[in-house]
């Protein structure tokens, strides 16, 4: 069968039957579980980087500090795959929980992006200057206060494009929810392939749309970079 043939086969499967439909909810899901994964691993993230640099001259911040480097080792240490299964199917059956596949896929997205922020935000707030914390505390700011009304800000200036790369994981990442059942782009252009017997284009038009949305992505993480450094210089 040759290209054009193959192309008449796709464009069928995904105009005239509806494959479009779910092509655009596993878009949908795609962007959902990265944005929400994205934002919880943020926060998570800057949470565990704020109690690895507190100091440890007492016993809670070293009690803390255990758990969150025990965190970080469980999430980086074992395969995002893996984590799905195991909450999916084991964690969450074993506490008589069920949940919609396709908000474990974003609830376990999230910790582990939790996992990599923690230390991406870790080194961004060890890049600030030490005389910023100082500074907030001798005007008589607590250590939380100063942490996140000074050094945080200036933190995630420097760590902006290394967010951005995350996030680009994150939504190449998506291609494995269907793990559990969840619809994103992969289950989408599966479908159609199997409905036309033919997977070269479906994959192909896969690959592009995951390239598109990586440069914009690209494009909007130079952009915040820009406007960033034209208030540094207005300042």
């Amino acid at each position: 069968m040759n290209f054009e043939a193959k192309i008449d086969k796709f464009i069928n499967i995904l105009i005239e039957q509806n494959g479009y439909v779910k092509v655009v909810e596993g878009l949908e899901n795609t962007l959902k579980i990265a944005i929400v994964g994205l934002v919880i691993g943020i926060v998570i993230g800057t949470l565990i980087a704020t109690v690895r640099v507190l100091p440890k001259y007492k016993v809670l911040p070293r009690i803390l500090n255990g758990i969150c480097s025990f965190y970080v080792a469980f999430f980086r240490g074992t395969p995002m795959v893996v984590q799905l299964l195991v909450f999916y199917y084991v964690a969450l059956p074993l506490m008589g929980i069920r949940l919609p596949s396709l908000t474990v896929a974003m609830a376990v997205f999230g910790l582990n992006s939790g996992a990599y922020i923690s230390e991406i935000m870790r080194s961004g707030i060890q890049s600030v200057d030490y005389g910023q914390m100082e500074g907030g505390r001798s005007v008589g700011l607590s250590f939380s206060t100063t942490m996140l009304k000074i050094v945080i800000p200036q933190a995630v200036k420097n760590i902006l494009p290394t967010l951005g790369n995350e996030f680009i994981v994150l939504i190449k990442e998506t291609s494995i929810v269907s793990f559990i059942g969840a619809a994103d782009l992969y289950v989408a252009f599966n479908y159609i392939g199997s409905n036309s017997y033919e997977f070269m284009v479906p994959y192909l038009t896969m690959a592009l749309i995951y390239i598109v949305l990586v440069c914009i992505i690209s494009l909007l993480v130079k952009i915040m970079e820009r406007s960033l450094h034209k208030s540094d210089r207005r300042n």
